[in-house]
């Protein structure tokens, strides 16, 4: 059976996955902040990326697969992901997948963004995602997953929470009027990297919806499926033109079944 460490298993894609993996694979997650759900779980691993090494926690678990959900020091990850890039250059059966972001492609506004487009960002988040990225290209295709996310919604996810929250409170919801996206389903992603684990795939992948939408009609959408026909938002224009922010999978296409539409998304803001 393989064996299969999550960084970051507490966190909100990141316990996903667990829920998702663990049913089939020896799944091992990490965890930060003491809580008692995880220290009785002997699955749970407590780790903290700013003040431990990671390498220690990989020699005793010596896992088949590690999946990177790390958040946090961007210092202090990118330390961490080439302890990683270390153990995968001694351990010939170990793979990473590693969660990267559309942000890696927020300096190009003028069209989606497919698997094998140059990188480039104005964003630390992104240049951070890159810098890691492209030490992972420098690996054998085997070694290596980079999965680029677009936004990711659900029925629990931070993202729609909040929107219910400042449905609540009559709260105006800030939208990017000007802003064409795609985006995903917390059940679809895991969907996805499950499948991706099962058949042993490589390379890059863009784990966002076929089809786009400006960010506001998405926000309004949701809105209109949690019961809010008339929600207040608040749009915000960072430019005269629209601009684009999306990961659209094109080279390394996944299963139709494990393909999504926003509709499935705004859908899936419903469902547990």
């Amino acid at each position: 059976m393989k064996r299969i460490l999550i960084l970051g298993g507490s966190g909100f894609i990141g316990n996903s996955l667990y829920k998702e993996l663990y049913p089939y694979f020896d799944t091992h997650a990490t965890y930060l902040t003491e809580n008692p759900f995880y220290e009785k779980n002997q699955k749970f691993h407590q780790f903290d990326v700013e003040r431990e090494s990671l390498s220690i926690l990989l020699e005793n678990l010596r896992p088949n697969i590690i999946i990177s959900a790390l958040r946090g020091n961007f210092d202090a990850q990118i330390h961490a992901h080439f302890e990683i890039i270390d153990y995968l250059q001694r351990n010939t059966r170990t793979k990473l997948i590693f969660l990267s972001s559309a942000n890696v492609f927020d300096a190009f506004t003028n069209y989606p963004s497919y698997e094998y487009d140059k990188t480039l960002s104005q964003s630390i988040y992104g240049r951070f995602k890159i810098k890691i990225e492209n030490a992972l290209l420098r690996l054998p295709n085997n070694k290596y997953v980079i999965a680029r996310l677009p936004m990711v919604y659900g029925a629990n996810s931070p993202r729609v929470n909040e929107i219910k929250r400042q449905l609540k409170e009559n709260e105006a919801i800030e939208v990017f009027a000007n802003v064409v996206v795609n985006a995903t389903s917390e059940t679809k992603l895991t969907q996805q990297l499950h499948y991706i684990i099962n058949r042993n795939r490589q390379g890059v992948f863009h784990l966002g919806s076929n089809d786009l939408i400006h960010h506001n009609d998405l926000i309004t959408e949701i809105c209109e499926a949690l019961g809010e026909k008339k929600p207040l938002l608040k749009n915000v224009y960072d430019s005269n033109f629209d601009r684009f922010l999306a990961v659209v999978p094109k080279d390394n296409l996944l299963p139709r079944n494990l393909q999504i539409s926003i509709q499935e998304v705004v859908s899936s803001s419903l469902v547990s």
